[in-house]
């Protein structure tokens, strides 16, 4: 049986697909430009990056809820 993925998970085949670019890529992304808050990342991801918002926010939702790295 396959699971179903649910939440912010749920666009990365799309993310991936649409820009071309792993998952991993964009985390690290994100990570580079912490601290800034939620909305700051989503409107950087938009502007710099050409995302929509929702994978924008899928992203940076995913990314801040599994914690910052060292």
């Amino acid at each position: 049986m396959t699971k179903t993925v649910k939440g912010p998970a749920s666009y990365f085949p799309s993310i991936e697909q649409k820009y071309g670019r792993p998952i991993a890529e964009w985390e690290a992304l994100i990570h580079s430009s912490l601290p800034a808050k939620h909305m700051e990342l989503v409107s950087w991801l938009k502007t710099e990056h050409g995302l929509g918002h929702g994978h924008a926010n899928a992203l940076v939702a995913h990314t801040l809820a599994n914690g910052t790295r060292e």
